[in-house]
C-alpha cells in the first residue's frame, strides 16, 4: 500500500483498533459519566440540604431522565450509526442527511417531552410513585428541569453525532462544561442561597444549556462532510432508518424508566407493609441505581466508542476489526465491573453515607439492596455493549430484542411474582436473576453472530 493511498483512508479502516478505542470510548466514557454525574450532583446536595424525602423525590422524577436519555439515544446513535456506515460505504451526500435529521429529530423531541411533561405533571408525578408527603418536593423539582429537556437530548444525542464526526474530545467537552456549571450552581443555589430543589433543578437546567449551545456551535462545523441547511429539513425515508437503528438503545432505556417506575410503587406498596415504610426503601433504591448509573456509564461509554469502529468496519466488510473492536470493550466492561461488585460488596453503607443521614433501618435496607440487587454486576457489561454491536452492525432488531431481555422480558415478570411470596425481599432479589439471564441471552447471541461474521469473512476471500 502506498504512502498516498495511507493518507487518503479512514482512520477508522486502518488505524490500530486498541488506539481507536482509546480515542473514541474515553471521552464518551468521560461524557457518560458526566451525564449520570449530574444526577448524583443533585441528589448529594439534596441529600445532605432536604433529607431522605429530597432524595425520595428525584428517585420519583427518574423516569424522565430516563426518556431523555432514550430519545437522545434514539436519534443520537441512529444517526451517528447510520451515518458511519454511509460513510464506511463511501456516499457522503447521503451521510449528511443522517447526521442533519438527527440534529432536527433531538430538538423537536427534547421540546415535546417538555411541553407533556409540564402539562401532565401531577398524575405523572403519581404514576411514578409518588406519596402525598413527596409530591410538593417532586412537582418543585420536575417543573424547573422539564424545562431543561430540550438542552439535554440535544447535548446526548449530539454528542454522539459529534464522535461520529471523528472529535470525541469536543464532545467531551460538550458535556464537561455543562457538568461544572451545574455542580457549581448546586453549591451555590442549594447550599448557599437555600432553594431547595427548584435550585437543584435550575443548576442543572442551566449546565444543559451551556453544553447544548457548544453541540450547536459545532453542528455547522462537521470535518468529514459540508453540514448544509438542507441536511435539516426532515426526510421520512431518512427518519425512519435512524429511528430503526436507534430504536435498540431507545427501548433499553424506555425499559430502564418502566423498570424504575414499577420499581418505585412495589416499593411503596411493600415497603410499607414492612418494617422500612413506604419513603425509605425508594430512596434507598433510588441512590443504588444511581450509584450503579456511574459503573453503567463507563460500560456504555465503551460500548458507544466502539460505534463508529464497528459501523464504518463491517459497512467497510473489514470483519476481522470489528470483531477486535467488539472484544477489546467486554473485556474492559468486563474489569470495570468486577471493581464495581468488589465495591458494592464492601463499601455500602459508607456510598449511602454520601448522600446525607438516615434512620438505622434505612441503612439496613439500603446494604441489602446493594449486595444482593447489584450481586451480578460484574455481568451487566454484557447486555448493553451486545446490543450497541448489533445496532452499529446494521441489525437492530436483535439490538431490539436484546436491549429488552433485562429490563422487560426478565425482571418485570420476577418483580410482579416475587415479592407476593417474598414480601419486599422478593424485589431485591430480582435483580440478579434478571441480570443473570440477560448475560446469558448476550453471550449466546454474539457467539452466533461471530459464527455468521465468518462465514461472509471466508465468502470475501
Amino acid at each position: 500500500m502506498t504512502e498516498k493511498k495511507k493518507s487518503s483512508e479512514n482512520p477508522l479502516q486502518s488505524a490500530p483498533v486498541l488506539g481507536l478505542m482509546v480515542k473514541f470510548a474515553v471521552p464518551s466514557i468521560l461524557g457518560m459519566l458526566v451525564s449520570a454525574l449530574y444526577n448524583i450532583v443533585d441528589q448529594l446536595f439534596i441529600g445532605n440540604a432536604v433529607g431522605i424525602d429530597g432524595n425520595t423525590a428525584t428517585s420519583i422524577a427518574f423516569p424522565l431522565t430516563t426518556v431523555c436519555t432514550a430519545l437522545a439515544l434514539l436519534f443520537g446513535i441512529g444517526g451517528a450509526s447510520c451515518f458511519n456506515l454511509t460513510m464506511g460505504r463511501g456516499d457522503k451526500k447521503q451521510a449528511g442527511f443522517f447526521a442533519g435529521n438527527s440534529f432536527t429529530l433531538l430538538a423537536l423531541s427534547g421540546i415535546v417531552l417538555s411541553v407533556i411533561t409540564l402539562v401532565f405533571l401531577n398524575p405523572l408525578l403519581k404514576a411514578f410513585g409518588a406519596s402525598d408527603s413527596v409530591m410538593p418536593l417532586a412537582k418543585s423539582y420536575v417543573s424547573v428541569t422539564a424545562v431543561g429537556f430540550p438542552f439535554l437530548i440535544f447535548t446526548t444525542g449530539g454528542g454522539h453525532l459529534i464522535r461520529a464526526d471523528g472529535s470525541p474530545q469536543i464532545a467531551m467537552i460538550c458535556s464537561i462544561a455543562g457538568a461544572v456549571v451545574n455542580t457549581v450552581l448546586d453549591a451555590v443555589f442549594v447550599m448557599g442561597f437555600h432553594w431547595g430543589m427548584a435550585g437543584a433543578g435550575w443548576a442543572t437546567v442551566i449546565g444543559q444549556f451551556i453544553s447544548a449551545v457548544i453541540v450547536c456551535a459545532y453542528a455547522f462545523r462537521y470535518k468529514t462532510i459540508e453540514l448544509k441547511k438542507e441536511h435539516l429539513a426532515i426526510k421520512p425515508f431518512v427518519a425512519k432508518r435512524i429511528s430503526s437503528i436507534g430504536m435498540a438503545s431507545f427501548f433499553n432505556q424506555i425499559a430502564i424508566g418502566i423498570v424504575q417506575i414499577v420499581l418505585n410503587n412495589s416499593l411503596k406498596h411493600y415497603g410499607s407493609l414492612s418494617e422500612y415504610g413506604d419513603s425509605e426503601p425508594i430512596a434507598c433504591a433510588g441512590i443504588v441505581m444511581k450509584v450503579n448509573m456511574i459503573i453503567f456509564a463507563v460500560v456504555i461509554g465503551l460500548a458507544q466508542g466502539t460505534q463508529p469502529i464497528e459501523s464504518f468496519n463491517y459497512g467497510a466488510k473489514n470483519y476481522k476489526r470489528v470483531k477486535e473492536a467488539y472484544r477489546f470493550a467486554t473485556l474492559a466492561g468486563a474489569g470495570i465491573s468486577i471493581i464495581a461488585f468488589i465495591m458494592f460488596q464492601l463499601f455500602p453503607r459508607q456510598i449511602l453515607s454520601l448522600f446525607g443521614n438516615g434512620t438505622e433501618t434505612y441503612y439496613q435496607f439500603g446494604e441489602k439492596f446493594f449486595k444482593i440487587f447489584l450481586f451480578f454486576t460484574w455481568l451487566n457489561c454484557l447486555q448493553p455493549i451486545t446490543s450497541t454491536f448489533f445496532t452499529s452492525i446494521g441489525k437492530p432488531i436483535k439490538g431490539i430484542f436484546l436491549s429488552l431481555t433485562r429490563q422487560i422480558i426478565f425482571f418485570i415478570p420476577f418483580l410482579l411474582i416475587l415479592p407476593k411470596f417474598m414480601g419486599i425481599d422478593g424485589i431485591v432479589y430480582t435483580g440478579p436473576i434478571a441480570d443473570f439471564l440477560s448475560a446469558i441471552v448476550a453471550i449466546v447471541m454474539a457467539f452466533y453472530e461471530f459464527g455468521s461474521m465468518q462465514k461472509l469473512e471466508n465468502a470475501d476471500k
